[in-house]
């Protein structure tokens, strides 16, 4: 009987190019070891451990309700309230924060001279916290407020005291913490809440970070994108990269060449892309580099388990906004 030869389905013939790959660098440590110039882009999965929620689940979907968007807040003042209100109550949870072991691993991994560039898409600072110096805040920084009219940048505390004052009834109210400085004030009737003006020129304030439907400032991708054209490698730490303003710097670097590592727990929007995947939290992936055996040199860590599943950016590259579908980035 003659035997009819069936082509390898997309799904097989995917799973043996991944596994391919998964053998060139068969573990973290070895990914990292052998590229001396790492592009890192970190997400909320560093900062979880902080005690900072983070917006979606092990398979990229929300777990909540989408966060504002740049368009609401702009336009609506009952979106504002609503926002500072809730940003009044979060904005303790936040500024306690401390750094995990996945940012102090970092840190470490810049001091031993192997770091190109940090890129976060948090925006809580707990990198530079931790010592990270080479870093850039994609989606800018909470605690900086910026005037929507005479374009001035003055610290959230200061904000934070005149919310306070004017708002007493609302200071010491107690919610559930949500990501970025949120809390979920549930039920609460936002009307009678004041939002203080800018104390420059009286304008609208807005937290200093790019909302979802905003766009992330030109230069500030430029930037990033010419630190990766001059680094070797790409490693993504706790995030599932549903973002595109944090995926199309995967996308660069696989046109270039360049392998990308994961740690995540769960579904990234750049599986397909990997050359190395390592299913845990980040701070235990990461744990190596705070080991005493972590030198300048060649790195030493234990073997970990790895998963089989200034140049600038073209000019004719559209700019495209933190998508509202975003990421736990």
């Amino acid at each position: 009987m003659k035997r009819v030869f069936n082509p390898p389905t997309h799904e097989v013939q995917r799973d043996v190019a991944e596994r391919q790959r998964m053998s060139e660098h068969a573990t973290l440590h070895d990914f990292i070891d052998r590229h001396r110039r790492l592009f890192i882009l970190t997400g909320a999965g560093c900062s979880t451990p902080s005690g900072i929620p983070d917006y979606r689940d092990t398979d990229g979907q929300w777990k909540r309700a989408q966060p504002v968007t740049y368009q609401a807040f702009m336009g609506e003042e009952k979106t504002r309230r609503r926002y500072w209100a809730r940003s009044l109550v979060g904005w303790r949870l936040i500024r306690q924060a401390l750094p995990s072991d996945a940012h102090r691993a970092l840190s470490r991994l810049e001091a031993m001279g192997r770091t190109e560039l940090l890129l976060t898409q948090n925006v809580d600072r707990l990198h530079q916290a931790a010592g990270s110096e080479r870093v850039i805040d994609l989606h800018g920084r909470i605690d900086r407020v910026r005037c929507m009219d005479c374009d001035a940048r003055s610290p959230r505390d200061e904000l934070q005291d005149d919310l306070g004052r004017l708002n007493p009834d609302w200071f010491h109210l107690d919610a559930a913490e949500a990501p970025d400085g949120d809390a979920d004030l549930e039920g609460a009737d936002f009307l009678s809440f004041v939002i203080p003006p800018c104390r420059r020129c009286g304008g609208m304030l807005k937290p200093d970070v790019v909302f979802f439907g905003e766009n992330v400032p030109r230069d500030r991708v430029d930037a990033a994108f010419g630190h990766l054209d001059k680094a070797d490698a790409m490693l993504i730490v706790g995030s599932s990269l549903m973002v595109y303003s944090g995926f199309r710097f995967v996308e660069r670097a696989v046109s270039l060449g360049k392998p990308v590592a994961a740690i995540n727990l769960g579904r990234t929007r750049a599986d397909a892309l990997l050359a190395l995947k390592t299913e845990q939290p980040c701070e235990s992936a990461l744990s190596f580099l705070l080991g005493s055996r972590a030198m300048s040199g060649s790195i030493q860590p234990a073997r970990l388990k790895h998963d089989l599943s200034s140049a600038f950016a073209s000019p004719v590259e559209p700019e495209r906004s933190r998508e509202q579908h975003g990421a736990n980035d």
